[in-house]
């Protein structure tokens, strides 16, 4: 079991970057290697929801297991290659909100593939997923508030 943590600052109130952050048809958008979001089963606002995220031929079922909107979201997800949980906090600071993010990998395979995720800011590292929702959600919603 590995434990990750990325942060940033969005110049845009919290309600507007959960709304972006739950919305599964974006998430091509800003996570590295999503193909597809199907199988949505109940309601992103809820826990003991799920829905599962493509990565090409490679399915990775996902389980909301609790959420606080616009403040909290923790899922539990996983493939053949990453597996683990995710724990987020949207946190207001001045005109825009903190994100700071949690990853705990299980397994050992998860393990290394989270540490070679965790490297560096390149496009589909944590930070730089981090980074490509930051700038979709400053694009889309400039300005304060």
């Amino acid at each position: 079991m590995a434990t990750y943590r990325v942060t940033t600052l969005v110049a845009a109130p919290p309600d507007r970057v959960f709304a972006a952050w739950t919305d599964l048809d974006r998430f091509k958008e800003w996570i590295g290697g999503v193909t597809r979001v199907t199988d949505l089963a109940g309601s992103i606002d809820q826990a003991g929801s799920s829905y599962t995220v493509w990565f090409g031929r490679m399915a990775s079922p996902t389980e909301i297991l609790a959420v606080q909107r616009p403040r909290h979201l923790r899922t539990r997800f996983g493939n053949a290659i990453l597996k683990g949980e995710s724990d987020v906090t949207f946190t207001a600071e001045g005109d825009g909100t903190r994100i700071n993010q949690e990853f705990v990998t299980r397994g050992v395979i998860s393990g290394i593939f989270a540490r070679l995720f965790a490297m560096g800011s390149y496009k589909g590292s944590f930070k730089g997923e981090l980074e490509a929702f930051r700038q979709l959600v400053e694009r889309d919603n400039p300005g304060p508030g």
